[in-house]
């Protein structure tokens, strides 16, 4: 049976993983056969989001594995503790986690510097030949980890696809349903939130890409 690695980045769309997105992804990896341990790296979140005002939280902090813990029912493990050796695929939801927690591309554009303990986890599963899936917005990391020339989509947003393009990535458009397939990298995106207006939008994209990444092993 296939072991996929799920990267969750925190609890909630606005500061750590998009709660849909991640439920979402590991729905569709019990229903189309495989298994999955979720890891979260054990540091403080960028900053907290007040979900109902959309406002940062003065003087708050979290921990993105505490937070993780809460999507995960507590079955969530450090990232230190993952090892590409040990799975046959890596997925990444997305959410604003994805661009402040594990890399800062929410603050930098594509002046962007990837967390090094998940660039190193996601190079390995690159490098061992091992597909990866990556989701919403975690496709800006795509050129980083695959090497430039990586194909990937966020959808159809204009400004983040042209940061991806000036950080060596090609960005393909791609409806909110379907998933964009780099054969070559062994890398699947699909946009999702950056596209989708309701869950069952949402479900469908990444349900393809859950199924192409899957196909990959």
């Amino acid at each position: 049976m296939t072991k996929v690695a799920v990267i969750l980045s925190g609890c909630g769309v606005y500061d750590g993983a998009e709660i849909n997105e991640a439920v979402l992804t590991l729905l569709a990896l019990e229903q189309q056969g495989a298994t999955y341990q979720c890891f979260a790296p054990d540091v403080e979140q960028m900053h907290v989001i007040n979900h109902l005002t959309g406002e940062p939280v003065e003087g708050e902090s979290r921990n993105v594995l505490v937070e993780a813990a809460r999507i995960a029912r507590g079955d969530v493990l450090p990232l230190d503790q993952a090892s590409a050796a040990d799975y046959d695929a890596l997925l990444l939801p997305g959410g604003f986690g994805a661009a402040k927690n594990l890399c800062n591309f929410a603050v930098a554009g594509a002046d962007m510097q990837v967390a090094p303990d998940f660039l190193a986890l996601a190079q390995a599963f690159h490098q061992a030949g091992k597909p990866i899936g990556l989701i919403c917005i975690a496709p800006v990391m795509a050129a980083a980890i695959c090497g430039e020339g990586t194909e990937c989509t966020i959808g159809d947003d204009a400004e983040v696809s042209a940061a991806i393009e000036a950080m060596g990535g090609v960005h393909l458009q791609c409806p909110v349903s379907e998933a964009r397939v780099d054969r070559q990298k062994k890398l699947v995106t699909t946009p999702a939130y950056m596209l989708a207006g309701k869950v069952s939008e949402a479900h469908a994209g990444i349900s393809a890409c859950v199924k192409e990444v899957l196909a990959l092993v």
